[in-house]
């Protein structure tokens, strides 16, 4: 199985994003959030159905600059939105939780990092099932990354990511934390056994490539599309 990432599109279409969908075999296509920039709505239907004519599946989740109401505009595209949600998808159990802690700029999207915490433990309590599920590799998919990463360094040197995305991956078993926000911070960095990656901001050709094979044995590599 090929996993394909991208996060912050920002209403901004990307036709090497199509191109490399177009000549690569890709199952399963994730969106880490910040499909519009403040909007339009109509933008995500645009977007998503394109990619869905790839012949593969879209998962994705909010951003903190989506307006209210993209969650159902994903659904209605035809691909899925796991924020504060769970999907299983063949081996994988996602874990989803969009938007960001707070930022400078009062964007739509954000939420105190007490909450995030919260939020995202309550959803790994309720299942448990899952969550406990050896068989499956978990994935913590955030629009934020965790704090003090590479995946969340700012040019001028300071981290600006989630404390309480953090402690989720400090206290929990995941294998993978796919995130995004900080466009500048394309990376794959380690966090106690989970992976954490960013694939940047999609216009720069961005993307997280994931291989699975039969054994559940995955890497991960960042590509550029």
């Amino acid at each position: 199985m090929k996993i394909l990432e991208i996060s912050d599109v920002h209403s901004r279409e990307n036709e090497n994003l199509n191109k490399y969908l177009n000549n690569n075999d890709i199952d399963l296509l994730i969106i880490s959030g910040d499909i519009t920039n403040f909007g339009p709505l109509d933008f995500v239907d645009t977007f998503i159905k394109k990619l869905l004519n790839h012949d593969c599946n879209v998962i994705a989740i909010p951003g903190n600059c989506d307006v209210e109401g993209v969650c159902n505009a994903i659904k209605d595209s035809g691909a899925l939105c796991t924020h504060n949600n769970v999907v299983v998808y063949e081996n994988l159990a996602i874990f989803g939780y969009g938007g960001s802690n707070p930022t400078p700029f009062d964007t739509p999207g954000e939420v105190e990092d007490d909450k995030i915490y919260e939020d995202i433990s309550n959803l790994i309590s309720e299942n448990k099932k899952i969550y406990n599920d050896d068989n499956k590799i978990k994935i913590l998919l955030t629009h934020a990354p965790p704090f003090n990463s590479k995946a969340d360094l700012v040019e001028n040197g300071d981290h600006v990511g989630s404390h309480a995305i953090l402690d989720i991956i400090k206290n929990f078993n995941f294998d993978i934390n796919l995130c995004g926000h900080i466009h500048e911070a394309k990376s794959i960095d380690k966090i106690n056994g989970t992976i954490v990656a960013n694939p940047g901001i999609l216009e720069n050709n961005g993307a997280i490539l994931i291989n699975i094979d039969e054994n559940n044995e995955y890497s991960i590599e960042i590509i550029s599309l």
